[in-house]
């Protein structure tokens, strides 16, 4: 087949893409994948089983095998959640303590954490913004003067790259990492922009070649060393950033930087951050409004079987991609009154760019909701296609 544009071919490089319409693209395929293992990659992280941490996920019902071939590292983990407890009623699940690049998915994150400081007083739903070579990242970016509310549209239903820097500077790294922290999530990291990351995966930050035990770090200390990092993105523009980033990737990525660098979670330890992010945010009945009307515009629902589809009240979610990564993840409400959270991710894809992936992805993820709702009979139902 023939290979996407330039625009597009960068895109599924390192721009984590809006995913806000995925017919008729191109599947470009490598022949055949270096990766290593998948036992061979593995990110220094702090011990998830620390005193504080959520830990691993429960023992589930195994999630039925992927009805269209997906490859790489895969994780999923869907479940039915008690609105009141937010624990599992039912769930099934892959691999759901591996840890993963979380891509634009974590963008949700952001969002939660800008409706906590509209509420405290401590950001002004008003304020604008203008776009500078310090804050400017990958890809589309906001006119000058954007304010708040517009800046979080293009954050979830645009991807906006440089929108989210711009909210997550503003409201602070640290208070978006303690949004996982102050959960348990200890494989979840969400501290660092998207500037940040490229920055990092382009060996244009010191700060972060001289800190090689930078990915188990925690509290004050990563707070301290994410900002570092931060500094040192924040000097260079957006265009030499991108020329970098071609040098890199037209060497010899590792999927291992991959995991050094990029904000990360499992699915396990992501649907649980989702289940208290939708279902208790703690948000005034404005940012409630707020928060549902914006997290609504990210990818998901047209995904969903048509059954499923025509029985949601409510959908908040999120998708992302990058090199040789797709995540999807999001909360669905029925209208007789379930709660379901899903969480996909897949990291060294054969396919370079990853978007293609997305039919295949949900095939997955609607397989595992059905299991879940539908219990034993639709789990034994589901029987992969072959390959």
């Amino acid at each position: 087949m023939a290979s996407p544009p330039p625009a597009l071919r960068n895109k599924g490089r390192y721009v984590l893409a809006a995913l806000a319409l995925v017919g008729g693209l191109w599947a470009w395929r490598r022949p055949e994948s270096s990766l290593p293992p998948a036992q061979a990659v593995s990110p220094a992280t702090p011990d998830p089983n620390a005193p504080g941490c959520l830990g691993d996920a429960p023992a589930v019902a195994k999630a039925p095998p992927p009805l269209l071939p997906l490859s790489g590292r895969l994780g999923l983990w869907v479940a039915e959640v008690d609105p009141a407890t937010l624990e599992p009623v039912r769930a099934v699940a892959e691999n759901p303590d591996g840890v993963f690049p979380l891509a634009s998915t974590y963008k949700q994150a952001v969002l939660w954490a800008v409706l906590r400081e509209i509420d405290a007083g401590r950001l002004r739903p008003n304020e604008r913004f203008d776009v500078s070579h310090e804050n400017q990242s990958l890809g589309a970016y906001p006119f000058d003067g954007t304010a708040v509310r517009d800046l979080t549209v293009r954050m979830i239903h645009k991807s906006d790259n440089t929108a989210t820097d711009i909210l997550h500077r503003r409201v602070g790294l640290g208070t978006v990492q303690r949004l996982a922290d102050d959960l348990g999530l200890c494989r979840t990291r969400l501290i660092l922009t998207t500037k940040d990351w490229w920055a990092a995966q382009a060996g244009l930050s010191e700060a972060f070649n001289d800190a090689p035990d930078w990915g188990a770090r925690v509290g004050p200390e990563r707070e301290r060393l994410a900002a570092a990092i931060d500094a040192d993105a924040r000097q260079y523009r957006a265009d030499y950033l991108q020329r970098q980033l071609d040098r890199y990737f037209d060497g010899e990525p590792k999927p291992e930087d991959d995991l050094r660098v990029h904000n990360l979670s499992s699915p396990y330890e992501f649907a649980t951050f989702l289940a208290h992010e939708y279902l208790r945010p703690g948000l005034s009945p404005r940012a409630l409004e707020w928060q549902r009307e914006v997290a609504a515009m990210g990818f998901g629902r047209p995904a969903l079987k048509e059954e499923t589809r025509h029985n949601v009240a409510l959908f908040e979610g999120k998708g992302g991609n990058g090199w040789r990564i797709l995540t999807y993840t999001g909360y669905v409400e029925t209208k007789d009154g379930r709660h379901v959270v899903y969480a996909f991710m897949q990291h060294g894809s054969d396919e370079t760019y990853t978007m293609p992936n997305t039919r295949r992805a949900f095939a997955w993820i609607n397989a595992g909701i059905d299991a879940v709702l539908d219990g034993e009979r639709a789990s034994l139902a589901a029987k992969p296609a072959p390959r």
